[in-house]
């Protein structure tokens, strides 16, 4: 690295609106929209690869990154202060990654040829659902012209008798689906029906029609949602369906006890009005999600690339070694970068991989992290677990698989028609969010072991068994497998800001959130992206790039 960057020439100019460091999407989108707005940015990376922790990789290079970023570096030596109204505070790297486990199969199958042709996910699974606020943000931004996207096949729920059920997106989906008895079909519509007329007449002025009766009172909008799905008389089946595959919810909403974040009325008609409106919003994806050709590694590339055009100097393979604070203040003043050179800027954005080793003296009391972790694994097979469909998302709901399960696990299979594998091969991702280590592997090898065959050699301290009515069908056989476990971290300190690491969710709303928000806070008096149309235009779909 250090090698790389000292046959950099020096870079110039040496004064900055906004540094970044980082490629990330946080870090990518707020590089675009600043360089949009007129800022003078520089976005510095030290890996030789665009995405940071949202990136797309080879197997080979997945794996370098995991072990790379799970263990502390060695402590670099303070910086010489030069004698300069600066000191150099030294910028330490942050393993944001613990408990990685990589096993190879079939060697001979995935040498290092077929391995340079994956782009496999570290954030992974992740999906966008067409209708929601990362399609709006690639539109009005103009990003979409970089990145070309596919949707997603179909998406289904494990029960607890290891079948997978469909999981309905519309009418004529539900009164097709053979897995739903006619009670249940019309419970459902019932129900859809009720929050349909609720949205519409939440959407008129004065939020009630004539008769007032069709929208959801106050009282069960405040209420969790599972009581309202009681109230509804919903069965199990269709509750679970409701809650963990389309409302996505985290943790078992019928155990208060456990449940960490329990979703309320308003919030899951939100959700289930997100995913109403993502169903056939483009033409080719037949349902609610879409995925990124090559991978969401693309996402961040896609703003960077925005961001060029605005004026954006980036340069890869360039550690910064420190960061330079006021002798007198205190406050931020620029960066130190491994090549020697001293670069300066009014504001400075921290990939969350970084952290700056502040004295003592000047670290404000409320520095810290927030933590959480969520556990990925991702599979590698030569079939897919569905022999009609390629691309296609699971849930897991708690308790499906057994009983101490207390959060929903998600997988999302993604064939090599979307440019990630090789043709024939498959990638299987997994996730959950999990207090430690143990628990967020033994359910992430119980939700693998339930649809795939793992040699034994890949767990074998695992002891929870999943009984399946498929249990005597032959299943894909592993190849390839890794398991992991990300920590969840944000800091702010003054002009110096960590933007958010990938999140357990599908999605990138959380994630764009707090981007925009930390965006507005850094720019109170300017306007995200404020050149182009607004993605409420209905020609702006027509731009969109999405293959049939």
């Amino acid at each position: 690295m250090s090698e790389d960057a000292s046959s950099y020439p020096p870079i110039d100019p040496t004064n900055f609106d906004l540094i970044v460091l980082g490629t990330g999407l946080p870090e990518s989108v707020i590089a675009a929209a600043a360089s949009a707005n007129g800022k003078t940015v520089l976005h510095l990376d030290p890996n030789p690869f665009y995405g940071s922790n949202y990136t797309s990789l080879s197997l080979q290079d997945l794996s370098s990154f995991l072990i790379s970023h799970s263990t502390p570096p060695p402590s670099l030596p303070s910086a010489p202060s030069d004698g300069h109204d600066f000191t150099p505070a030294a910028l330490a790297a942050r393993p944001l990654f613990s408990h990685v486990e990589i096993s190879s199969f079939a060697p001979d199958v995935l040498g290092e040829e077929h391995s340079r042709k994956f782009n496999v996910d570290l954030c992974g699974p992740r999906v966008l659902f067409c209708a929601d606020k990362s399609i709006d943000l690639i539109l009005k931004s103009g990003t979409s012209q970089y990145v070309e996207f596919k949707g997603v096949d179909a998406s289904f729920v494990y029960n607890e008798n290891g079948r997978l059920t469909s999981v309905p997106d519309s009418r004529a989906a539900i009164f097709k689906d053979k897995s739903l008895g006619l009670t249940e079909k019309n419970q459902l519509m019932r129900f859809f029906k009720l929050v349909q007329q609720h949205l519409e007449d939440d959407g008129e002025e004065g939020g009630e029609n004539e008769s007032g009766n069709s929208r959801i009172s106050e009282q069960d909008l405040e209420s969790p949602f599972v009581e309202f799905l009681n109230k509804m008389r919903l069965p199990p089946k269709i509750k679970s369906i409701i809650l963990y595959a389309i409302a996505m919810a985290d943790c078992d909403q019928d155990n208060v006890e456990v449940c960490e974040d329990v979703l309320k009325t308003k919030d899951g008609i939100d959700r289930l009005a997100l995913y109403n409106s993502s169903v056939g919003r483009f033409p080719n994806a037949l349902g609610a999600f879409m995925y990124p050709i090559y991978g969401h590694g693309e996402l961040p590339q896609a703003f960077c690339r925005r961001a060029a055009v605005k004026g954006c100097i980036h340069v890869l393979r360039m550690p910064v070694i420190a960061v330079l604070m006021d002798k007198s203040t205190g406050h931020y003043k620029g960066v130190r970068l491994s090549s020697g050179q001293d670069l300066f800027s009014h504001q400075l954005i921290l990939d969350p991989s970084f952290m700056v080793q502040l004295p003592l003296a000047s670290s404000p009391p409320g520095l810290g992290s927030i933590k959480r972790r969520v556990a990925r694994g991702i599979c590698i097979t030569k079939r897919s677990l569905r022999s009609e469909t390629s691309n296609f998302l699971v849930v897991y709901p708690p308790r499906s698989l057994f009983p101490e399960q207390v959060t929903s696990i998600r997988a999302l299979q993604i064939g090599s028609d979307l440019a990630v594998c090789p043709l024939g091969m498959f990638v299987i991702y997994f996730s959950t969010l999990c207090h430690d280590a143990n628990q967020g592997e033994k359910l992430l090898n119980a939700a693998m072991d339930s649809l795939l065959t793992v040699p034994e050699s890949a767990h074998p301290e695992s002891s929870t068994t999943v009984h399946s009515e498929n249990s005597a069908e032959e299943k894909p056989t592993v190849l390839w497998k890794a398991l992991y476990i990300q920590e969840l971290t944000m800091d702010h300190f003054e002009s110096i800001s960590s933007t958010p690491m990938p999140d357990g969710n599908l999605n990138y709303n959380n994630i764009l959130h707090a981007t925009l928000k930390l965006f507005q806070k850094m720019y109170p008096l300017e306007e995200v992206f404020p050149e182009t149309a607004s993605p409420e235009n209905p020609e702006d779909d027509n731009e969109f790039s999405l293959e049939s």
